[in-house]
């Protein structure tokens, strides 16, 4: 992708409202949070407490609305905590250049390397900063210092207590990532009627299973109905594909085909059923034609086979689904699931225990080619350099500058000047209507404060619809904050829009100097999801060789590492793609090849998966060898791919050759499968080996392709943009 081209997509994604669900309460709450701590501070005190009040409120409101599967009562409280100490500790070395400097530039690569434990961690650590560079103009000793700090942490505390006394969809973000989870598998089977080969996106249950992980303290409150479906979710994924499948479900045409897609239909009627439930809170209600078509008949039942199995399993399954979300057999009881002693969950650290795990965290992130390493290198330098341009201007609030840097700044390219563009037009914006109320209402710091807690308020009802548009508010909020503290709004304005637009400059520049792509990476992510899911499908193998509970946990194992494999690739995939950077190993043609080809690889294990056999069940001796004789190849070709070598599948074809040959062989089915794999290898080669005369007509092709790319969007040619 050309810059020019980038810059285009930047500027659309910046300014595109996302369809979202408004949370109209939460923002209310929040914006209460804020008005509770203003109020009394103005009234009482002065502008200058009100103002710390309402940054440490507002901030760790903002906090409150970041993903986080913690009670947001424990986000709100370390919010507030880290505004004040950052507030304090920014005061006590502000005398200085030479002393406030380094522990900007510390405190910001801190923040920076946040980003190491998750994305809430690096937004709140963001804010921080942007604490630390506000609040040391406020007071003027130690102990003045220590009462703005204070006063911040007061305005987290009010929040965390809002959210105690006024809960509002307890357990909601929980049930929303367990609904999304049966919701995509609903999807799934809905697409395997019409596509049998269609594809399945993991990430929603990549998300239940984080939102599952909680404390015991956790575990001893969550409703039993959160407990099981996502367990059922994992099962049912691989038995419609089955189902569905021709090669190894039903057939492809005739009434086992008919028959299935039936099926297929009742079972997403039935996970949609239960999704709501889970999502409201209220019992599922499924049309009585779907539970019509999920009984089996025993004399009449035209499937045959594997593909009866898979029937029979789905409608097992979902009955589960059912008496779990208090319908079906069971309606209106709820199931009893053993106490938290004996019940096992996914466990989360406690905020204690989390301290090691974050230390282990950003250990593994301190190396030069890391991104959250260079993003953490980005925000101290462009912090401090922010800082250091905006003192020597003519202006006032010079610490708009890189305030507007930081909170901009991402570890990726795209996100970070999307934000850039975003933050831009909505500071424009907030501060035209902002500027626009001032000059009619004259000043008042009760009004402005009033409409500070309106202009929160709406902001946080944005939060979820676009950077750019809740920003707006966010700007709004910030003249009327000032405002109230009696600054004239001839002197705001200017200096907020030129100095946010050095912010940004900044940002987007460093970016440019210091880059992270992940266009080079892409042979790396490409080799370790290869390697991922050939562990994955050699622990499905074994599972037939020996089907004992070791290896089925070792199946499970290798599924969560394939998947978070898949991820990455996924992740760097789309940053790729969004990258002003010639493609280098990979092309984009042959990236995506090979991305489907995996994919293939992958759908063929699940699809083994679903045949998993019982412990009491017959093995397969021949699995065992062609389990050992995939993952030593898959190893092998992972390190071909990244040193850019042609993979080879020698022991793979030799097994199955030998597979093929055995007498007496009691799973063609399980055989059938193992030939897919095989295909899938086949194919993935297929994308990414080249001759040496390959791989200079390529190189050649893909620079004509941007260089007709780049002409196209300079003369305006429509063909010329088609054809790159």
């Amino acid at each position: 992708m050309t810059w020019l081209r980038a810059f285009g997509e930047v500027v659309r994604s910046g300014l595109t409202i996302e369809e979202t669900r408004l949370e109209p309460l939460l923002a209310l709450r929040t914006a209460a949070g804020v008005a509770i701590v203003i109020g009394p501070a103005l009234w009482l005190v002065s502008p200058a407490y009100a103002a710390s009040a309402a940054l440490g409120a507002y901030s760790a409101g903002g906090a409150t609305f970041q993903r986080s599967w913690r009670p947001r009562k424990v986000v709100a409280l370390g919010a507030g905590a880290g505004l004040a100490l950052s507030t304090f500790v920014g005061y006590l070395a502000a005398g200085r250049l030479v002393t406030f400097l380094p522990l900007l530039a510390v405190w910001a690569f801190a923040a920076g390397m946040a980003w190491a434990v998750g994305s809430t961690a690096g937004i709140v650590a963001a804010t921080t900063v942007g604490s630390m560079l506000v609040t040391i103009t406020l007071p003027t000793s130690v102990g003045r210092a220590l009462e703005h700090a204070g006063v911040i942490a007061l305005g987290g505390v009010t929040q965390a207590v809002l959210i105690l006394l006024f809960p509002i969809r307890r357990w909601g973000a929980h049930r929303d990532a367990l609904a999304d989870a049966l919701a995509a598998v609903a999807d799934y089977a809905r697409r395997l009627r019409h596509d049998p080969t269609a594809p399945f996106d993991p990430e929603p249950l990549m998300t239940a299973r984080d939102a599952a992980a909680v404390t015991p303290s956790q575990a001893r409150t969550r409703p039993p109905v959160l407990h099981g479906p996502r367990g059922l979710a994992e099962r049912i994924r691989p038995v419609v594909a089955a189902l569905a499948d021709p090669d190894v479900g039903a057939p492809a045409e005739g009434p086992g085909r008919d028959r299935a897609r039936e099926l297929l239909d009742a079972a997403a009627d039935v996970l949609d059923a239960v999704a709501r439930s889970i999502r409201r809170g209220t019992p599922a209600e499924v049309r009585p034609g779907s539970v019509d078509v999920l009984r089996v008949d025993e004399e009449h039942e035209v499937l045959e086979g594997p593909a009866r199995q898979a029937a029979e399993r789905l409608v097992e399954l979902l009955g589960e689904a059912l008496e779990v979300a208090g319908s079906g057999g069971a309606r209106g009881r709820t199931p009893t699931l053993p106490g938290p002693a004996g019940a096992e969950f996914l466990v989360r650290p406690t905020m204690f225990r989390l301290v090691p795990v974050v230390v282990r965290a950003v250990r593994r992130e301190l190396r030069r080619d890391s991104p959250v390493f260079r993003h953490a290198v980005r925000l101290a330098a462009v912090a401090t350099l922010g800082y250091l341009i905006a003192a020597r201007l003519p202006l006032g609030h010079g610490y708009w500058a890189p305030i507007a840097s930081v909170m901009v700044m991402r570890p990726d390219f795209h996100r970070t000047y999307a934000r850039a563009v975003a933050r831009l037009a909505g500071t424009l914006a907030g501060v035209a209507l902002a500027t626009v109320m001032v000059r009619a209402l004259g000043p008042d710091a009760h009004v402005f404060g009033a409409l500070a807690v309106v202009s929160a308020g709406l902001s946080y009802m944005l939060n979820r619809t676009g950077y750019a548009y809740s920003q707006c508010f966010t700007a709004a909020y910030v003249v009327f904050l000032l405002g109230m503290g009696g600054q004239a709004w001839e002197q705001t304005v200017p200096e907020r829009v030129v100095l946010t637009l050095l912010g940004g400059a900044l940002a987007m520049l460093a970016y440019v100097v210091f880059p992270a792509w992940e266009t080079p990476r892409l042979s790396g992510r490409l080799a370790d999801w290869l390697a991922a899911n050939g562990r994955y499908a050699a622990a499905v193998l074994r599972n037939y060789a020996e089907p004992t509970r070791e290896h089925h946990a070792d199946m499970r194992r290798a599924l969560l590492e394939s998947r978070e494999a898949r991820a990455a690739w996924q992740e760097a995939y789309d940053r790729a793609r969004q990258e002003p950077v010639r493609p280098r190993g990979l092309t984009s043609r042959e990236a995506q090849e090979a991305q489907e080809a995996l994919k293939g690889f992958g759908r063929a294990a699940m699809l083994m998966e679903s045949h998993v056999p019982r412990a009491d069940s017959r093995v397969v001796p021949e699995a065992e060898r062609f389990a050992e004789a995939l993952e030593a190849d898959t190893a092998q070709a992972a390190a071909d791919v990244r040193e850019h070598r042609n993979p080879d599948w020698g022991r793979v074809e030799e097994a199955l050759h030998a597979w093929e040959g055995a007498a007496g062989d009691r799973s063609p089915v399980v055989r059938r499968e193992a030939e897919l794999q095989k295909q899938a290898l086949e194919d993935l080669a297929t994308a990414v080996s080249r001759t040496p005369l390959e791989r200079d007509v390529g190189s050649a092709r893909e620079e004509q392709r941007v260089r007709a790319a780049a002409a196209a969007e300079g003369g305006g040619s429509g063909a010329a943009h088609r054809s790159g």
